[in-house]
């Protein structure tokens, strides 16, 4: 049972998890793959399980088959091993670190910035979130 909506834990891969992101692309699950193992934590990722389709009605004598809606994008869930991990507290406790050796940022953290600007206070950054 989570504590509260962000800190929630399920099984991936087989693995209790503490959920970092659900509902990624790859793109961005890659980034959080990298950014949390260069942290020392070890990370799963899941596909996103397709929604529910819905019931079919059987058509009508003379009715035609409406056509097949398109399949959504693939979409990850990503995860860290450390049950404790949260991501809000680890930004704003600044407990994680770029590559670069600078603090992880809002902004950094949500790709709004290339390069994390831990010098600006996140209530002076000037980046919309």
């Amino acid at each position: 049972m989570a504590i509260n909506q962000n800190h929630t834990t399920e099984e991936l891969n087989a693995v209790k998890c503490a959920i970092v992101e659900k509902l990624v692309s790859p793109g961005r699950a890659e980034f959080l793959k990298q950014l949390l193992q260069f942290n020392k934590y070890t990370v799963e990722i899941a596909s996103t399980p397709p929604p529910k389709a819905a019931p079919v009605k059987p058509l009508a004598e003379g009715e035609v088959a409406p056509p097949p809606l398109p399949l959504p994008p693939a979409t990850f869930t990503v995860g860290v091993t450390d049950l404790a991990f949260n991501s809000i507290n680890a930004i704003f406790s600044r407990l994680l670190l770029t590559e670069s050796g600078h603090v992880v940022t809002q902004a950094y953290w949500y790709q709004k910035e290339e390069v994390s600007h831990d010098e600006v206070p996140y209530y002076e950054s000037k980046v919309k979130l």
